[in-house]
């Protein structure tokens, strides 16, 4: 079950400067109408991953039940899309102690940095680790790196038996990766060509580690499946989940000058759900001048440190509250303490936190700071599943509105191409005479 209350962006409550007349909805009627015809002609290109729910997941399965079967680490080598939901689905799902009681352990190689990157080397084995390494182009620098590091330490340790420690997710026809792979005969799993990074979680990117970690992925897709189905069937916002959290944030960038979308779950094993969307908003809307900033902030821990930023500071945020109704553990205060505190007494964790939700929600509404909230009855695959796909299908949805293309990242190729530059890369010699020409050091100050 997932629930989306909007009530306190409407203008009714927080009045017409920062809120949204139902009129507004109106005036997008016959625009949404016509993204949405659009997004039905493209489901099997710029909009695949909505056919993503529907796929055959015998073979991640079956790897997956290997995989568990013959070794004691799993790590994923992979960054930004690659990583980000493969890390979601795992905290979301598994918590947080999984590492300390389950097999196989389960680790992320995305940064470059080399103390993380020494210290997942630390806590494995890796004649006993299978190595999922994640990049669609077959090409992202810190992903090759990191291999680098591994296949040449597994082929000193265990010579020709190194590829049974590998296990490639890239394209199904180029790049690198896909060239290696075949010629060493590691076994490989595809990502769709029409599927990016960010929209690649329920795909192999995600899945595998998924059902490695087991987590129920057939569940995840129904979950999908059914969000699915009812975005696809309905053009009227005030019906489709996906187009309501677009159209509002639409609205209110474009007419209120919220130019921050804050995600504040109020549950904090989707802590890295908010990572996850921090990727998928800012790199397919920050294009051409338009776009939010997404912001993390974890309730409550948040309430003591940005929401008296969020209150009392720039008018420039919306704020998406994620509740869930029913945790998997809880503890009761008992009745046997301080007089000062005895308020306390026969309430539990959790029903503190769900009543810190309300007052903060309470104090913002109040200072005209627009809010919705998201409800699931509990954090399952299948409600984790739904909430993946309405945020993918928002994102894509709000691109349209704004008019841009939410599927490619120019700005993030420019970065790299400096990068390929500066390690010397074949074919990139311009872009190192251009980075030259733009990184010089003229003023600075110097502290000892």
């Amino acid at each position: 079950m997932l629930k989306i209350d909007y009530t306190n962006v409407m203008a009714e409550l927080i009045g017409e400067k920062d809120g949204i007349l139902f009129q507004e909805f109106e005036e997008y009627k016959f625009i949404v109408e016509e993204i949405h015809e659009k997004i039905q002609r493209e489901r099997e290109n710029s909009f695949y991953f909505t056919q993503l729910p529907y796929q055959d997941t015998k073979e991640i399965k079956a790897i997956a039940k290997e995989i568990r079967e013959n070794f004691d680490y799993f790590v994923v080598i992979g960054i930004g899309g690659s990583a980000l939901g493969n890390q979601m689905l795992q905290e979301a799902i598994n918590g947080f102690n999984y590492n300390n009681f389950e097999f196989p352990k389960f680790y992320i190689m995305d940064n470059v940095d080399p103390e993380k990157f020494g210290n997942i080397l630390d806590l494995i084995d890796v004649k006993k680790t299978m190595f999922n390494v994640i990049t669609k182009s077959g090409s992202t620098v810190e992903t090759m790196a990191n291999f680098a590091i591994i296949y040449t330490t597994l082929k000193e340790l265990l010579g020709e038996n190194y590829k049974n420690h590998f296990i490639f997710t890239t394209d199904p026809e180029k790049g690198f990766l896909r060239k290696f792979g075949q010629k060493e005969g590691i076994k490989t799993l595809d990502i769709p060509p029409q599927v990016g990074g960010r929209f690649s979680v329920l795909t192999a990117v995600g899945l595998l580690s998924a059902a490695v970690c087991n987590i129920d992925i057939d569940s995840l897709l129904e979950g999908a499946k059914s969000a699915d189905k009812i975005c696809s069937e309905n053009s009227n916002v005030l019906e489709n989940p996906a187009y309501l959290i677009g159209l509002i944030h639409y609205i209110v960038s474009q007419k209120k000058g919220k130019s921050i979308s804050v995600m504040m779950p109020y549950f904090e094993r989707l802590s890295s759900f908010v990572d996850w969307y921090r990727q998928l908003w800012a790199e397919s809307l920050g294009k051409e001048g338009f776009g939010q900033t997404p912001l993390k902030a974890i309730g409550s821990i948040d309430q003591h440190s940005q929401i008296q930023l969020f209150r009392e500071g720039p008018k420039d945020k919306i704020i998406t509250f994620i509740k869930v109704e029913n945790s998997l553990r809880d503890f009761k205060i008992p009745s046997d303490i301080p007089d000062d505190i005895s308020y306390l007494s026969g309430y539990t964790l959790k029903e503190i936190l769900d009543i810190e939700l309300l007052g903060t929600r309470a104090a913002l509404t109040k200072s005209k700071v627009p809010n919705l909230t998201i409800t699931i009855d509990e954090l399952n695959p299948y409600n984790l599943g739904m909430l993946i796909y309405i945020y993918e299908l928002a994102t894509g949805f709000t691109g349209y509105l704004y008019k841009i293309n939410p599927f490619d990242q120019p700005a993030v190729e420019e970065g790299k191409n400096f990068a390929y530059g500066l390690m010397g890369r074949k074919g990139y010699e311009d872009k190192l005479k251009e980075f030259e020409n733009l990184d010089k050091e003229k003023y600075t100050l110097k502290v000892e």
